[in-house]
């Protein structure tokens, strides 16, 4: 039982150790941007954020007409 326990935290420190390669020995010491609005080459085709078009979609429009909350027949 003990074994398997120490087994189990050497694993994980290990995946963590080389997950963090990156930011542990660079000058920049950061995770690199993985987000859709960080990356040039999708900028440049016109790919955006499913979560930036939300919130401009809810954005409210100065211009819009409102629309009738009753109904008269």
């Amino acid at each position: 039982m003990l074994a398997t326990l120490f087994i189990t935290l050497l694993i994980v420190a290990i995946s963590v150790t080389l997950l963090g390669v990156n930011v542990f020995f660079t000058k920049r010491r950061r995770f690199p941007n993985t987000h859709v609005g960080g990356n040039k080459a999708l900028r440049e085709k016109g790919i955006g954020c499913v979560q930036s078009q939300d919130r401009d979609a809810r954005a409210s429009n100065r211009l819009a007409v409102p629309e009738r909350s009753e109904c008269k027949l």
